[in-house]
Formats: C-alpha cells, sequence, structure tokens
C-alpha cells in the first residue's frame, strides 16, 4: 500500500511539473517579445576582451561580464571599451571564493575561511577597485562557482542576503531551468551554462524557455574554438549563431544585458 501510494504521488507529482513547465507565462516582454536572453561571461578572461566583444559587438549584442579584478587589471583598456560599447561590468567577487572541494580554493574555501561580514568586505572591496579603475559601480553579482554559502554543517549559512542588500541581481551557476520573470528572486538568478555546449544543444534551451516567457541567462567563461578539450571554454561558432538567431525579429528573442532586463523586470512587477 506504502509503495502504491509513493508511486501515485511520484507520478501526481511528474505530472504537475511537466505541466508547469509547459506553461506560458503572462508576463510581457517589450515589443511583442516572447522571451529574454542575456549572454554572460566570468572572470574577465582575456579571451572575452580579444574575441568574445568584438563578436558581440558584431551584432551589436550587449553582454555582461562578471569580472575578477586580478585578471581585468590586465586589460583595463579592453574592458573601458566594453563599457563604451554599452557591456555590462558585473561583481565576480575580489578572490573568488568557492568550496574547498576544489584543490585551488582550499586555502580560500567557503566553509572554513568566510563569515558573512568578511564576504560583505570582500564585495564592497571588488565593487570599489571596479569604480576606481573602469569608472562604474557593478549593480550585478556572479556568485563564483555558482555557490552561494558560507561554513559546514549546522554552521552553514546563506550569503544571497549579502548580496540582495548589495546589488540590483546575483546570478548563479549550472542551474537547471531559465528564469521565469514574474516569480524569479533577483538575488537568485539561474545561470545555464554555455561552455563545451553546441548551438543544437543551446537552442533546445531557447525555445524551451521562449515556449515559457521566460528570461534565460547562459554563462561562459573562455571564449575559444571547439577542440581544446576545455571545459569552461564558450565556442566562438556557437556565440556567433546565438546571436545570428536572437537579432533575427522572426525569433522574437529580446537579447540584453542582465542590468537591462532586471530593470525592465522590477519595473514591470512594480517592485
Amino acid at each position: 500500500m506504502v509503495i502504491i501510494l509513493a508511486l501515485i504521488i511520484k507520478s501526481s507529482f511528474a505530472q504537475d511539473y511537466q505541466a508547469a513547465s509547459q506553461q506560458e507565462s503572462e508576463f510581457s516582454w517589450p515589443e511583442g517579445k516572447k522571451m529574454a536572453l542575456s549572454l554572460t561571461f566570468d572572470d574577465a578572461r582575456t579571451s572575452q576582451v580579444d574575441k568574445g566583444i568584438p563578436l558581440l559587438d558584431k551584432y551589436g549584442v550587449k553582454g555582461t561580464f562578471y569580472v575578477s579584478p586580478r585578471s581585468m587589471m590586465m586589460r583595463l583598456d579592453g574592458w573601458k571599451q566594453a563599457i563604451s560599447n554599452g557591456h555590462e561590468i558585473g561583481n565576480h567577487s575580489l578572490r573568488h571564493p568557492c568550496s574547498g572541494n576544489h584543490t585551488w580554493s582550499i586555502n580560500n574555501s567557503l566553509e572554513d575561511h568566510y563569515t558573512l561580514e568578511r564576504m560583505r568586505m570582500e564585495l564592497d572591496s571588488a565593487n570599489r577597485l571596479i569604480y576606481q579603475t573602469l569608472g562604474v559601480m557593478p549593480v550585478s553579482f556572479a556568485y563564483p562557482c555558482g555557490q552561494t554559502f558560507i561554513g559546514r554543517g549546522v554552521e552553514t549559512q546563506s550569503y544571497i542576503p549579502v548580496v540582495a542588500s548589495m546589488f540590483k541581481t546575483g546570478r548563479g551557476w549550472v542551474d537547471e531551468v531559465p528564469n521565469d520573470p514574474v516569480f524569479s528572486d533577483m538575488a537568485q538568478l539561474t545561470g545555464i551554462p554555455l561552455d563545451a555546449r553546441s548551438f543544437d544543444e543551446i537552442v533546445k534551451v531557447i525555445e524551451s524557455a521562449k515556449r515559457r516567457g521566460a528570461w534565460l541567462i547562459l554563462g561562459g567563461h573562455e571564449v575559444g574554438e571547439e577542440g581544446t578539450g576545455d571545459i569552461y571554454t564558450s565556442y566562438i561558432n556557437v556565440i556567433e549563431a546565438i546571436c545570428e538567431y536572437a537579432t533575427d525579429p522572426a525569433n522574437g528573442i529580446w537579447i540584453d544585458n542582465v542590468e537591462n532586463i532586471a530593470t525592465y523586470i522590477t519595473r514591470k512587477r512594480g517592485f
């Protein structure tokens, strides 16, 4: 009897989830668009300046770049030009803290080396450095490694409230679904990986988001060619195909940076 009841509950949940995932949002995008799309990139990698930004500029697409200050300092002129071209600069922290399960972060782990106050100070320091060097104050944040916690076990705390108090948006990483413009929490926006994916894979995600009237935020790192074997590389030909697809009016996609789309959504919501 217990097994039968569990199967009924599981089946009901699956049906409800499927129905919800196919339900169209009542949210209205500007100019009759059917969805929103943002291209975002993390870490201020030099390939973004050398290859990514010129490609976006070719199509008039405005991206969001969550910069890590140390890498940003290597190409200040390039990032200043990106701002002039309408791209957004976001905060990605000062030291890129992640779980110590990433061996390179073991001495800067979220589990053992952070308090909420230290995190706030680090994000503020990154903001100040970006403002001093690039002349813009970030309003968008991307959680390093998509991880939103500090501490261990029963002492674990979320630092999402810190981000919510300091930024207009906070974007995650390796999430499952795009953002519902009516429901989504701006401090916990979902980010879908762009790295190491073909256009055929990405266009399926785009079309699924369009059916829901959702806001899809794609996130990448390096910008390069296929065949490098780097799982953190977004392919140039895929980015170009996305730009071509999204800027075709027939496809009903509003492609813009995170700040612009978030501003539109919050105004439509009335808060």
